[in-house]
Parts: C-alpha cells; structure tokens; sequence
C-alpha cells in the first residue's frame, strides 16, 4: 500500500519533480549509468517511492554545469521557438557578433552554445524584451514549470478607455480557455501603459486579458523573470546567465 506522501512513480518524473533535471535528462542519465537510487545504480523505466533517496553522479553533474542559459532582448519580427514561414527564429540572434560587449560572465562563446537551446517563457512575434534560452532543463522547469511561481513583470501600451472595474479585473477575476487566472498585479505607469506581473504564461495571455475588458495591446515588453531584470541588454543581443545569478 502507498500514501499521497510515498507514491510510487517512475524514477525520471520523480527526478523532474525534484529539479535535479528534465524528464528527458534523466532518461539520458540512467541509460548511462549515472542515477543511483538508495546507492544501488538504476535502470530505465525504475519506479521509485518518494522516500526513495536518488543521487546523480559525477558525469551527470559536470554535463549540467557545462549547459548555458542565455538572456536575448528579443527585437519584434522574431519567433521565440521553431521558425515560422517568413519569419526567423530567435535562437538565430545568438551568434559572436550580436554577444553584448558588456556581458560580465566569465563565459567564453562556443559554438556547441547554439545547440539544443529552447525557449523558457516564449515571447510572441509583436513582442520584445527579455527571452530566456537555455540547454538546461531545470531552468526551462523552474520558469515554466507547472507549478512555477517564479514572477514575469511586462510594460504594456494600450489604447481604449479602462475604468476601475477593468483594472480590478486585469488583477483578479479573469477567465481564459475555461480556466480562471491566478491572480495578478497590473497597474498604471503612466497615461497610456501598464504593468503586469504574472506567475503564470499562458498563449497571448496578456493581450487576451487586455482585450476582456476593452483594451488595446500597441505595444509589450517583457523587462523581469523572476530576478534576473533586462536592464541595459540592448535590442537583438545577448548576454549569458551567470553561474552567480539565480531566477
């Protein structure tokens, strides 16, 4: 018999579930021998306890160190992931000549930087500002992850007439797809922006909220994920995440 506090489940979901990696990784670190689960090596498709104890080895820890996250100031016109027809993709930008001169990680550029980078929290084609590109699974799951909280704060321009219910609404009391919306903070900038801060990323959320009670979205800008800000990154450069800087 198992309780909610010792289900059985497969080795690689419950490694996700723990950050150590992505569901993929951990397939990937078990076949090669990397996963020991109560000190004894484990095999593909092992199911665990939670009170199981699981460790990675070696090889598994120097590969995930070896995986870089990128932080892009994605220009309009780009898509976050695969390229659509006539459009060109964002993982494009990240090449040696668009590396910002002013990025301070002691990160060197490598080709192999280019590979297997995917999108955390995508950014549709009208809009700019921070995207975050990474080989590494626990950072894709830490921002995007199903129960993620990490915040994403975004300066929206709007047009058309928002009344204090409206705004009371964008904070709280929204559905989409048939869901109600975690609560969020939205509030003015100035005469004709806002700014939201969301725990959540659903497709063209903000736009959808916006046009819910009335408004227009001209124009958005992501500017924070978590604690890791835009700041000076300028229009189409790139900069690394540093071993230091945590979301």
């Amino acid at each position: 018999m198992t309780t909610e506090q010792n289900e059985v489940q497969r080795l690689s979901k419950r490694m996700a579930q723990l950050g150590l990696c992505s569901r993929r990784e951990a397939d990937s670190y078990i076949e090669q021998g990397w996963v020991k689960v109560n000190g004894v090596t484990a095999v593909l498709g092992q199911k665990v306890l939670d009170s199981d104890r699981i460790d990675l080895n070696r090889q598994a820890h120097r590969q995930q160190a070896e995986r870089v996250t990128i932080l892009l100031n994605k220009p309009v016109g780009y898509v976050s992931a695969q390229p659509e027809k006539g459009y060109r993709a964002a993982v494009e930008l990240i090449t040696e000549t668009n590396h910002w001169r002013e990025d301070k990680s002691p990160i060197h550029f490598q080709a192999t930087h280019t590979r297997h980078l995917a999108p955390a929290g995508r950014l549709d084609i009208d809009s700019v500002g921070l995207l975050v590109l990474t080989q590494d699974g626990r950072i894709a799951k830490q921002l995007i992850g199903e129960n993620s909280g990490i915040e994403k704060e975004y300066l929206v321009r709007v047009s058309g007439r928002l009344d204090d219910k409206g705004l009371a609404l964008l904070n709280h009391g929204l559905s989409l797809d048939g869901e109600k919306l975690r609560p969020a903070k939205v509030n003015w900038q100035n005469q004709d922006q806002l700014k939201f801060i969301l725990k959540q990323g659903k497709k063209r959320q903000i736009r959808r909220m916006c046009e819910l009670v009335g408004l227009k979205v001209i124009g958005l800008k992501r500017v924070r994920m978590g604690r890791i800000k835009l700041g000076a990154l300028p229009p189409g450069q790139w900069r690394y995440l540093s071993p230091q800087e945590k979301f």
